[in-house]
């Protein structure tokens, strides 16, 4: 399934392009901080990743009152990906070119806001731009329309892990017909009801601390943290630049049955299957890290027992900007990128592992020899996925 990523940027809490944000992780920046976009005093989870400064103003001026934050960000990073991968789309058959993201549940602050309109006003107060702003796949038709992108696209939603699955998906697709593939997801839940969503999980961070609040393998992890943002990447059968490639990916969903760890382990080694590598071909990890004491253990868990216990490097760099959704792990997959180019391991800020894991969590940006690097996502509903990339 190799596919070349021959294009990436990035929007987060740390910056607003791939270059930014990645000096800024590497400098051992945080983008948490107290919830700026909406009042959140009435909630116990008052730490956020957001992004600062975002501005739309590229974007038609029609297109920015009809779509949520969401899509305007993903708009952006989707137009950024395919200039840095320097493909001229007016010379591509468009049907060529396709577009495979991932979602949660679309629009979210559009759809509060509309429905806000509904039972304060009445149905005629509502947006007609509601029907799809708040649709799941908006994301992929907003971007297939502004990029004139007409070859076979979707979209998937299994929560965190769909940050792989799309990019996955994506790479099967260029076996299949299309030449190029737009993949990745930006998400965003950044308002009362997206908050209100993620508090009844029971796994939302109370701390008003931001450098405590996200604290993964640590023994003070008390849950997570909500961000925005994510990564869009292009990927290409064959490109004379690329930064990696897609060599392998794996996805399972929790046997009751079984322990947490049972679904991610059988993810990995599908991965690796795949992949056709061994355990020791992996130079680092990027981990779900999702902050609790039981999902943390069942991650390590599954980690030594592949690769044995503190023997691969392991790092979680969202603990800089929180976990954005479906985006998280597409970002996670574009710093692994770069992490490829540059032949450096992003840190984990803020944590101090449990010793009693037996994982090996880097603290600092480290120099490392990096050839293949595995991330791992997992989503509510018990959704498992591993993706491979190499140099």
């Amino acid at each position: 399934m190799t596919a070349h990523i021959s294009g990436i940027d990035v929007i987060s809490p740390l910056g607003l392009c791939s270059e930014e944000h990645w000096k800024a992780l590497l400098d051992g920046c945080s983008g948490l901080g107290a919830t700026r976009s909406f009042d959140s005093t009435r909630y116990d989870n008052p730490i956020s990743g957001e992004v600062r400064d975002f501005d739309p103003e590229e974007l038609p001026s029609r297109l920015v009152p009809a779509t949520d934050r969401m899509t305007q960000m993903s708009l952006v990073a989707a137009a950024g990906a395919f200039e840095d991968s320097g493909i001229d789309l007016d010379q591509v058959d468009p049907l060529g070119i396709g577009v495979m993201t991932a979602s949660t549940a679309g629009g979210y602050a559009f759809g509060q806001k509309e429905l806000q309109n509904l039972w304060s006003k009445g149905p005629k107060y509502v947006s007609t731009h509601q029907s799809y702003a708040w649709f799941y796949a908006v994301n992929t038709g907003q971007i297939s329309i502004r990029h004139g992108c007409q070859g076979h696209s979707g979209v998937i939603v299994t929560d965190d892990a769909g940050g792989l699955d799309a990019i996955a998906l994506a790479a099967r697709r260029l076996a299949r017909g299309n030449r190029i593939m737009l993949t990745g997801s930006v998400d965003s839940t950044m308002c009362p009801w997206g908050r209100v969503a993620h508090t009844s999980t029971g796994q939302l961070s109370k701390s008003a601390d931001a450098r405590a609040a996200y604290l993964p393998f640590d023994k003070r992890a008390g849950g997570w943290v909500n961000g925005e943002g994510g990564a869009h990447l292009v990927l290409q059968s064959h490109a004379d630049g690329h930064y990696a490639a897609v060599l392998g990916h794996g996805a399972t969903v929790d046997d009751p049955r079984a322990g947490l760890e049972a679904g991610l382990s059988q993810a990995i080694r599908l991965a690796l299957s795949a992949a056709r590598l061994r355990p020791s071909d992996i130079s680092v990890v990027f981990a779900d890290a999702a902050g609790t004491r039981q999902a943390d253990h069942a991650e390590a868990t599954a980690l030594a027992e592949i690769f044995g216990p503190g023997s691969v490097p392991v790092t979680a760099p969202k603990t800089a900007t929180g976990r954005m959704g479906c985006g998280t792990a597409s970002l996670d997959v574009a710093m692994a990128a770069l992490a490829i180019r540059d032949q450096t391991i992003p840190p984990t800020i803020n944590v101090e592992a449990d010793e009693s894991l037996g994982i090996n969590l880097c603290g600092r940006a480290a120099q490392h020899h990096i050839t293949n690097v595995l991330v791992l996502a997992r989503g509510v509903g018990g959704f498992n996925s591993a993706l491979i990339i190499g140099a």
